[in-house]
Order: C-alpha cells, then structure tokens, then sequence
C-alpha cells in the first residue's frame, strides 16, 4: 500500500498502533490513517488521532472488523476514492475519563467504547455510587458498572443487555453487570451529563479502559467520567445508512 501511494506522489509514513509514544509526533502533520488490523487497533488510532483531527479508514486484518470499512481485497479501489474526496467523514462521540485517589488525580484517559469500573479478580461484588451532575442517582451493587459510547453500546456494554444505539447519537449509556438487589437497567444520559463513580470495595476493583488500559481501583477511588472534547473521525465510501446492514451482517442478527 505504501508503494502504491508513493507512486502516486503521496508521502507515507509506517508505524505501530501499539506503540503512542513513538507515533505521537507524527499524527498532527498526517491527513489520514490508514489502520491494518481489526477494531482493536482502531480503538488505539482513533485515541491517538482524535486530539489531531486526523480522519481513519480502516482496513480489516481482524476478526470482527466492526469499525473497519474496508476489506483486504478492496484497497486498491477504496484509496483513490477516499483521496479523491468520493467520500464522507463520521464523527463518533468519544469518553474523557480521570481517576482520583484521596482527591488527587491518578490517571486520565479518552475512550472510544467504554469506561468499566469492575470487580477485580476475586468474584466478589462491588458497590458503585453512582452521581449525575452531582446528584446521587443510585449505588450499583454489581459486577461492575459500564459507561458506554454509542459505539461501545455494540460492544461490552450489548452483550451486558443493553440497548443498541446508532453512533450519530451523541448519547452516554450506564448499565450495571450482573446487578444484585439493585438498578438492573440501562440508562441513557444526556451528552451533558457528568457521571461520578465513587468506588467502596473490601477488595481490589478495576477500571478498564476501551478493553486496553487497566488500573486498579482501592475502597474509596473516585472514577469521573463525561463527553471528551475530541471526536473519532473515520472514513465511510457507505451510504450514510451503513449501521443497520452492518449491524446486521456483523452480529448475524438477519435471518
């Protein structure tokens, strides 16, 4: 792909999705990414570009490819029109997510999926107090508790129960896991919204990030989550209806 672009007078440059540290002076001057894996490595580019600006196309290398637009096969087809413009640009909501200990901030993150606060590795249950712009909504007793994008609403956040919502909603799902005795639904909050999740354990919690950043979580934590001030921005040759058919294919929902 490299040389085929290079052929064509464009300017490239290679590097690992794995590796933030050494691609981040890089992504401000690039005008597009192009990812090689499958939602994995786009979960990673798109918390890298996001700050930039910079658009993804995504090419499947992986199992699922739910993110991804295009296939192997077809991205000698796919580049010349997404560099001529015979395309459009999705912008998907994404999550700013910090965590205190004794009132001091520990960790920050963004999200493209979710933001989990679990049980660690004991099955043992955790009890989340859960605010929304400041007042209490309930204390989830649970295996965790989920704070999903639209995006993630197809990820952990579905195979938990809850809803499925398009990504041009801008919306922040709340669901708990295996809930007892407690709130067993899904809520839908506001863009707006400013969730707080005060964390009372006897046991070490988890706080999860997109399924790839990992920190644990001791009694008395704090886990504070809203709408980031950055978008996922990707590259779709699809109709602008694209979600349903591939919601379906993807999930083997149709029968």
């Amino acid at each position: 792909m490299a040389r085929h672009l290079e052929a064509g007078g464009i300017t490239t440059w290679q590097g690992s999705a794995w590796d933030e540290v050494g691609a981040a002076p890089h992504i401000a001057g690039l005008d597009l990414i192009i990812t090689l894996g499958g939602d994995g490595t786009i979960l990673r580019a798109a918390r890298m570009c996001a700050r930039h600006g910079v658009p993804i196309l995504g090419v499947n290398l992986g199992r699922l490819g739910f993110l991804t637009e295009v296939t192997p096969e077809r991205w000698r087809e796919a580049l010349p029109r997404a560099l001529a413009g015979d395309c459009w640009v999705e912008e998907r909501m994404m999550l700013h997510c910090e965590s205190f200990r004794a009132g001091e901030k520990h960790a920050s993150y963004e999200a493209l999926n979710d933001v989990v606060v679990s049980r660690g590795g004991l099955a043992r249950i955790v009890h989340v107090e859960t605010n929304v712009d400041g007042s209490r909504l309930t204390t989830y007793i649970a295996d965790g508790v989920i704070v999903s994008t639209p995006t993630g609403s197809t990820a952990y956040a579905l195979a938990a129960g809850g809803p499925v919502l398009p990504p041009s909603l801008r919306n922040i799902l709340l669901i708990p896991v295996a809930p007892h005795l407690t709130l067993d639904r899904a809520v839908i909050l506001p863009e707006g919204a400013s969730l707080t999740l005060n964390i009372a354990t006897d046991h070490r919690a988890r706080l999860t990030v997109d399924g790839q950043f990992d920190q644990s979580l001791l009694d008395g934590d704090q886990v504070r989550v809203q709408a980031s001030p950055y978008a996922g921005r990707f590259v779709r040759l699809q109709s602008r209806t694209y979600f349903y058919e591939t919601l379906m294919e993807k999930l083997r929902w149709r029968l």
